[in-house]
C-alpha cells in the first residue's frame, strides 16, 4: 500500500532543486493526500447535486427553447422556400401568359394592318374609278363642245362657200334648210 502513495517519477518529478544540491520540499499538488482527495470528491458531488437541482433544469429548458426556436426557424425557412417556389412558378406562368398575349396581339395587329391595307387599296381603287369616270365625262363634254364648234365652223364655211357659189344670198328659210342638210351629212362622219 505504500506503493500507492508513491508518485511515479519520484521526488524529482518536476525538477526540484534537491538534485542540484538544495533542499526544497516536494510539490503538494503532485502528492496524494487522502484528506484533500475526500474533500475534492465531496465538493464535486455537492456541486453536481446543486447544479443538477438548480442549474441543469434552467439550462436544459433554455436548450429546449433554443432547439424549438431553431426547429421553428427551419420550418419557417421551409415554408418560405415552398412559397418562393410557388411564387416562381406563378411568375413563370404569368410570363408565359404575357408572351402568349403578346403573340396574339401581334397577330391581331398584323390582321388589322392587312385589313386596313386592303380597305385603303379598295378605297383608292374606288376613288380612281370615280376620277376616271369624271375624266371620261369631261373628255366627252369637251369632245362634244369641240364637235359643236367644228360644226358651227363648218356650217359657217359652207355658207360662205355656198354663197359664193350661188352668188346670191339665200333667204332665211333656205339658209336653215341648207344648214340642216349639211348637219345631217356631217353626222355620218362623226367619230
Amino acid at each position: 500500500m505504500s506503493q500507492l502513495r508513491v508518485v511515479p517519477g519520484g521526488e524529482n518529478l518536476h525538477g526540484t532543486t534537491h538534485g542540484h544540491g538544495g533542499s526544497e520540499p516536494p510539490n503538494p499538488l503532485v502528492q496524494l493526500d487522502p484528506g484533500l482527495f475526500f474533500w475534492t470528491i465531496l465538493t464535486f458531488v455537492t456541486l453536481s447535486f446543486v447544479l443538477a437541482k438548480f442549474a441543469w433544469k434552467p439550462l436544459l429548458t433554455a436548450l429546449k427553447e433554443r432547439e424549438d426556436q431553431i426547429n421553428k426557424s427551419l420550418g419557417d425557412a421551409d415554408k418560405a422556400k415552398l412559397e418562393l417556389e410557388k411564387i416562381n412558378t406563378q411568375s413563370e406562368e404569368i410570363i408565359l401568359k404575357a408572351k402568349e398575349n403578346a403573340s396574339e396581339i401581334q397577330s391581331e395587329a398584323k390582321l388589322m394592318a392587312e385589313k386596313v391595307k386592303s380597305d385603303i387599296l379598295e378605297k383608292a381603287n374606288e376613288e380612281t374609278k370615280i376620277l376616271r369616270d369624271k375624266a371620261e365625262k369631261q373628255i366627252n363634254i369637251e369632245k362634244d363642245k369641240a364637235l359643236n364648234d367644228i360644226r358651227k365652223e363648218v356650217v359657217g364655211l359652207s355658207m360662205v362657200v355656198a354663197e359664193k357659189l350661188i352668188k346670191k344670198n339665200l333667204s332665211e328659210n333656205d339658209n336653215e334648210k341648207l344648214i340642216n342638210e349639211t348637219l345631217k351629212g356631217l353626222k355620218g362622219y362623226e367619230a
